[in-house]
């Protein structure tokens, strides 16, 4: 596993370039090679077949564990371990590797791909999974009426037919690039239990991965037990796991302290140096993002000077140094610069107070009061008050409106804002840039009605970019996807101030193979308890 990583053993702090990898994530064809699961040389270690995992969970627990409809921190992660796509991406390299597929997909034509089933696979209820049940799962997430969040992740497939009990063929719109880094959106559920109980489903997922869910209790904990008939390539190396929801950080990092949990996400950044003196810690640069979104039907806003004036006022150094105690990087383009497919953007917004200035001046919007909403999200509460002091140091007047995501969201909605701060990360459903930057900037809400960047030319641009990069390759795909950076650089419609860095803690002591995930969540695929 090729990670630009420096471990943290007992008393020092690493910060780690995740997800970086040897090889590019776009890749020109659908072969054989890569289709074993990601090697962790750690697993090499003895381990306790009857070991419970015990882990400390950030997040509360919400929604349905269906894969269709699961957008969760908690669900989402969940379902790494309880279900498989044919082909699925490594939590942490983010490779793409053959799961429930025997092999990564054979390719017919420029627009058709056979897949053959893991011979032998069954579903957590002992029942097989077969080429219907793959049909089954990909038709309900294509259909526009099923609510999925993901049917447009997968919009290039035209047609998943069975061929026979155990292959698939595969029929895409157009040549389609990126078929491995896309299949894992959908999971492979049992279309009979489906069908009997759709919402029965939800509360009790039953998959083909290596852990199904015993129980799962609001404010308490998750618990999972070994798929003892699991035949894939990544088989529990644990009895069970126990996720302890634990939404209090305070409370988290003294579970971790006293040795009750092996694991916890989302290190306080204020805890990390403590907790590095006596456990492992590393920070994980992700692509998660803190971005500055603008409504362009309130002018000026409408204006691109002005916009681009709000991001040369930006003191990042102090608002990363001491809001986020430099767990950030700084944006220099739409990707985070360890991430692979990264180029610089052509316009990089350095701290240049004067030319903020001299933006809105030329755009005649010296004299400015604007109401900032934010999240009341632990973070972003720090770095706010930092943000409104940029603002104000060029002669913006900023009153400051704090509040619940979804509250601040029904805002937007209803076009009751002019600027928005508020964090995101689309990296824990895929990581191609495609993906990522149709997130915000596809067909959708963002663009149509929280933006309204849909309606002008420069977004018309965009999309023809986007839609032409997909059935490219190599270069030129990466030249026309370094264009589509520099657009969205240059216009500063929703653009990210910096991604984030993520601390994770764990006993390298009493686990074997883990490692932190550039992600909220937390996996323990291939990750066993020490024998003691």
């Amino acid at each position: 596993m090729n990670r630009n990583t420096t471990r943290s053993r007992r008393g020092r702090f690493a910060v780690v370039a995740a997800g970086i990898v040897a090889t590019a994530l776009v890749l020109a064809g659908c072969g054989s090679s890569g289709s074993a699961a990601p090697d962790k040389t750690e697993a090499a270690a003895e381990v306790d077949p009857d070991g419970i995992i015990e882990a400390g969970i950030s997040y509360a627990l919400s929604g349905s564990f269906d894969p269709m409809i699961a957008s969760g921190a908690v669900t989402v992660a969940a379902n790494w371990h309880i279900f498989e796509g044919l082909v699925d991406l490594d939590p942490v390299t983010k490779k793409p590797y053959a799961a429930l597929a025997a092999d990564l997909p054979t390719q017919v034509d420029d627009t058709t791909y056979d897949i053959d089933l893991r011979e032998g696979a069954t579903f957590q209820n002992g029942e097989p999974v077969t080429a219907d049940d793959v049909v089954f799962s990909y038709d309900r997430v294509l259909d526009p009426a099923s609510g999925s969040l993901f049917t447009t992740y997968i919009g290039f497939i035209e047609s998943v037919t069975a061929v026979d009990e155990d292959t698939v063929e595969i029929k895409t719109k157009f040549p389609f690039s990126l078929l491995n880094e896309r299949l894992g959106i959908v999971k492979i559920v049992p279309k009979a239990l489906v069908e009997a109980d759709p919402e029965g489903f939800g509360a009790n997922p039953v998959g083909s991965g290596p852990y199904s869910l015993v129980s799962a209790v609001p404010e308490d904990k998750l618990v999972f037990e070994a798929y003892e008939d699991y035949n894939g390539p990544r088989p529990a190396k644990a009895a069970g796991m126990n996720w302890n929801l634990l939404a209090d950080s305070a409370a988290r990092v003294t579970a971790m302290s006293s040795g009750t949990i092996q694991a916890m996400e989302d290190v306080p950044y204020i805890d990390v140096d403590t907790l590095a003196s006596t456990v492992d810690v590393e920070s994980v640069q992700s692509f998660g993002l803190l971005f500055m979104m603008f409504n362009l039907q309130a002018p000026p806003f409408d204006d691109a000077r002005v916009r681009q004036a709000f991001f040369y006022a930006m003191d990042m150094d102090k608002i990363i140094g001491t809001g986020m105690l430099d767990n950030a990087t700084a944006a220099m383009s739409f990707l985070p610069k360890e991430w692979p497919n990264y180029n610089e953007a052509s316009t990089v917004y350095s701290y240049d107070p004067e030319k903020a200035k001299e933006l809105l001046a030329d755009a005649g919007a010296s004299d400015l009061s604007i109401t900032l909403l934010t999240t009341d999200t632990g973070w972003v509460k720090e770095v706010a008050p930092l943000i409104q002091e940029s603002l104000e140091s060029v002669g913006v007047k900023v009153t400051l409106d704090i509040g619940q995501s979804g509250a601040q969201y029904a805002k937007v909605d209803a076009g009751d804002y002019t600027v928005m701060v508020a964090p995101g990360d689309p990296s824990v459903f895929g990581n191609d840039p495609d993906l990522l930057m149709n997130w915000w900037y596809g067909a959708n809400v963002w663009t149509q009605t929280r933006t309204h960047f849909a309606d002008t030319p420069e977004y018309a641009e965009l999309r023809e970019l986007l839609d032409t990069a997909v059935q490219q390759t190599g270069d030129e795909q990466q030249q026309t996807w370094n264009d589509a950076y520099d657009l969205l650089a240059e216009q500063a419609v929703l653009y990210p101030l910096f991604h984030r860095k993520l601390p994770t803690a764990w006993s390298g002591e009493d686990l074997v193979g883990f490692a932190p995930v550039p992600t909220t969540g937390l996996s323990f695929l291939d990750v066993g308890v020490a024998a003691q």
